[in-house]
């Protein structure tokens, strides 16, 4: 499902929410208002309902949103209602901690294959697949692999997301430090530690403070 004219910090912030609704949903909360939701997230309520004005009627006025409806509405906004398949390149330190994270399940993402061009990690298996020889990436043209995550050094990056693209992927998770060129049909979301952190000094100089999706 598609919709118009949403910004992309809405699109960023809804996959927060649909946490908090599984959160609360867990601790046995049925109903919950855009308050308790706010109040669990630390943004404000106000946010939330604006939020979730674009993509029309989610609950109801003065009662509230039904969590087990909510959770299966922002599922589909957020075209997670199935499951999808991803490919890792670079298993060093990093691919290695991605590889272990368990957390990709509840959003429904699986890494089924991950490739690294050291023979020392060639063949070997880490966490749940064996590391491939990233020569050989061609291979998953017969899969339906649509999402990829780049784990590798800068100068490698640009090449690697040529080679996924020309694969088919269609959306590519970057956590080297370099901007990435790509066509317009394949996105890409760029995550750079680094300059994240490099954010926060100018939070703690300044006095200001910041909500949890900022």
């Amino acid at each position: 499902m598609r919709y118009r004219k949403v910004p992309d910090e809405t699109v960023r912030r809804m996959p927060l929410y649909l946490r908090g609704v599984r959160v609360l949903s867990e601790r046995g909360q049925s109903n919950i208002c855009s308050k308790s939701l706010a109040d669990y997230l630390g943004v404000s309520a106000w946010q939330i309902r604006k939020d979730f004005s674009y993509f029309g009627e989610l609950g109801k006025p003065g009662v509230g949103y039904d969590t087990s409806k909510l959770d299966k509405q922002i599922r589909r906004i957020l075209n997670l209602v199935r499951s999808h398949s991803v490919v890792l390149i670079g298993v060093g330190n990093l691919g290695s901690a991605i590889l272990s994270f368990t957390g990709f399940g509840q959003y429904g993402f699986n890494i089924i294959a991950a490739f690294d061009c050291d023979a020392n990690v060639i063949g070997k298996k880490k966490g749940h697949v064996v590391v491939d020889d990233v020569s050989e990436i061609s291979r998953l043209k017969k899969n339906s692999v649509d999402l990829g995550i780049i784990a590798v050094p800068a100068s490698a990056a640009q090449e690697i997301a040529d080679v996924l693209v020309s694969i088919g992927i269609k959306g590519i998770l970057n956590f080297a430090p370099v901007y990435i060129s790509v066509p317009k049909k394949v996105k890409i979301v760029t995550i750079d530690i680094a300059i994240e952190l490099a954010r926060l000094p100018y939070y703690m100089s300044s006095g200001q403070s910041q909500g949890a999706w900022e």
